[in-house]
C-alpha cells in the first residue's frame, strides 16, 4: 500500500493500513495515523502530526515553513486530527514561536488550493471551501462552513456554526451562528438551515434571533446591547456563547446589514 516512488523518511512514524502513492515525500520528523490514505505527489514535511482514517489528496504541502518574517527556524507543528479530507493542492503552514502550532481538528473538509496559515486553530466538522486565504493565527470554531476564495485577515476569529458566503472579505469577528455575506461583510441572519439540520429546535432559534435582533438592529452601541441581553434574556449556552465571543473580540465583530 506504499508505493516504491514514494519518499518516506527512516524516522518518521507510519500507522497500519496506511496508502502512501506515487512520488510522495514523507520527511522524518513525521507521524501519520492508521488508515489513513495519502495520494501521489504529496509533501508532508517535519513537524507533521497526521491523525487517523485521513484522506490526503494529490499536491497538498503540509507543514511547510510558516510565511511570516518573525519565524528565525524554531521547532513548531501542525497537528491534524481524525477524518479529515484534505483536498488537492492545500498548503497547511506549521507554527511560529508564538503559538508553535497549527492545529486542525476532527472530521473536517479543507476544499482545493485552500491555505492555511501559521498558528490557525481550527475546530472540528468545518468545511473550508476552495481557494480559502487564511492569514497566520485564525481561529475557526466548530461546524463553521466558509465558503469558496474567501479571504481571511490575521487574528480573526469564526464562531462556531456559521456561514460565510463566498468571494468575502473577513476583517472582522464573526460571531456563532449566523450567516455573514455582503460586502462589506455583515450579519445577514442567523444559520437556519444548518441548525436545523444540527438538532437546534424552534424555541432556540427564536431565542437566536432575538439575540441578534438586540446586537445588530438597535441604534446604540454594542456594550448596550450586551447589558440589555444579560439583564433580560435567560441565561443559556447559547446566550453565553455569544456574549463571551462578543466580550473576547479585540478586532470588533461585523455589523449589522442596516449599517
Amino acid at each position: 500500500m506504499i508505493s516504491t516512488n514514494a519518499t518516506i523518511g527512516k524516522k518518521s512514524i507510519i500507522g497500519k493500513n496506511v496508502t502512501i502513492g506515487n512520488y510522495t515525500t514523507i520527511e522524518d520528523d513525521v507521524i501519520i495515523g492508521d488508515h489513513t490514505i495519502i495520494e501521489n505527489n504529496v509533501s508532508i514535511l517535519n513537524g507533521a502530526r497526521i491523525g487517523e482514517h485521513c484522506h490526503i489528496h494529490s499536491g497538498a504541502v503540509l507543514a511547510g515553513l510558516p510565511q511570516d518574517m518573525k519565524y528565525q527556524g524554531e521547532y513548531t507543528t501542525v497537528e491534524i486530527g481524525d477524518r479529515n479530507i484534505i483536498r488537492e493542492s492545500v498548503t497547511i503552514n506549521k507554527g511560529t514561536n508564538t503559538k508553535k502550532v497549527t492545529r486542525i481538528g476532527h472530521n473536517n473538509m479543507i476544499m482545493a488550493n485552500a491555505h492555511i496559515g501559521h498558528d490557525c486553530e481550527i475546530g472540528n466538522h468545518c468545511i473550508i471551501g476552495f481557494g480559502v486565504g487564511m492569514a497566520g493565527e485564525v481561529i475557526v470554531d466548530d461546524f463553521a462552513n466558509i465558503s469558496g476564495l474567501t479571504g481571511i485577515h490575521q487574528f480573526s476569529k469564526i464562531g462556531e456554526h456559521c456561514i460565510v458566503s463566498g468571494l468575502s472579505k473577513v476583517n472582522k469577528d464573526i460571531p456563532p451562528y449566523i450567516i455573514a455575506a455582503r460586502e462589506p461583510l455583515s450579519y445577514a441572519g442567523i444559520n437556519l438551515v444548518g441548525l436545523k439540520r444540527r438538532g437546534f429546535t424552534l424555541a432556540k432559534l427564536d431565542e437566536l434571533k432575538e439575540i441578534y435582533r438586540i446586537i445588530f438592529q438597535q441604534k446604540r452601541n454594542t456594550s448596550y446591547a450586551i447589558s440589555f441581553i444579560e439583564n433580560n434574556f435567560k441565561q443559556t449556552i447559547e446566550r453565553d456563547k455569544i456574549l463571551d465571543f462578543i466580550r473576547q473580540s479585540d478586532r470588533g465583530i461585523i455589523k449589522g446589514y442596516h449599517e
